[in-house]
């Protein structure tokens, strides 16, 4: 049995069931168990483990016996699958807002440079608070990015961890994985179960299902 939900998924939710090395389902966790459950006297039911795709951790499984079952339930227990809040007696307090344009969250605070800096700035079009916005903006850019790719490395090896670690040219595969080189992944994948090999893809090299 399989079912996807296609495009449209909230990204924190999302997972994926695997019975063995066949794909079951994708979707919200909701909908995956709901076929999961239905899936339960097919051939390889008592196999199946169901990974976050954002974060290619285990969220259920039902690999061996009931007393192993058991146990990995009792270990996650207290776990989430999104990385708690900082607690709010550990954040960082806010400082009171300045002058500026409260409004638009704009806030007035100083700014030290060296000559050469207030020199540089006075060059630029827009003014000195444009430019440095400007800046900072695409430093966060940048930022975002980086954490995207490390995101999707983490979700890649703790995917084919948990499910690739017998198949050939796992070793080399989990180091194409982290160096997010699809090419060679491709090379050492090109004899493994195609939802395995494809699940991977998406996950790590943001490719569509």
């Amino acid at each position: 049995m399989d079912s996807s939900t296609g495009h449209g998924r909230d990204a924190t939710t999302a997972c994926t069931a695997f019975a063995g090395t066949r794909r079951l389902a994708s979707g919200p966790l909701a909908e995956v168990a709901l076929v999961v459950r239905g899936a339960q006297n097919s051939p390889g039911a008592d196999r199946v483990v169901v990974f976050s795709d954002l974060t290619g951790e285990v969220l259920l499984d039902w690999r061996g016996t009931d007393e192993e079952i058991r146990r990995r339930l009792n270990t996650a227990q207290g776990g989430s699958l999104v990385q708690d809040a900082e607690p709010v007696s550990q954040q960082t307090p806010q400082p009171p807002r300045g002058r500026g344009r409260p409004k638009l969250g704009v806030v007035s605070r100083e700014v030290t440079l060296l000559p050469k800096h207030w020199a540089w700035l006075a060059q630029q079009p827009g003014g000195t608070s444009v430019t440095l916005r400007t800046i900072i903006d695409r430093v966060l850019v940048t930022e975002s990015d980086a954490a995207h790719e490390r995101r999707r490395k983490e979700a890649g090896h703790r995917f084919l961890s948990a499910l690739a670690s017998d198949l050939p040219g796992f070793t080399e595969a989990l180091r194409a994985v982290l160096a997010l080189d699809r090419a060679q992944f491709l090379g050492h994948t090109s004899t493994w179960p195609s939802d395995i090999r494809e699940h991977a893809l998406r996950i790590t090299f943001d490719e569509p299902a």
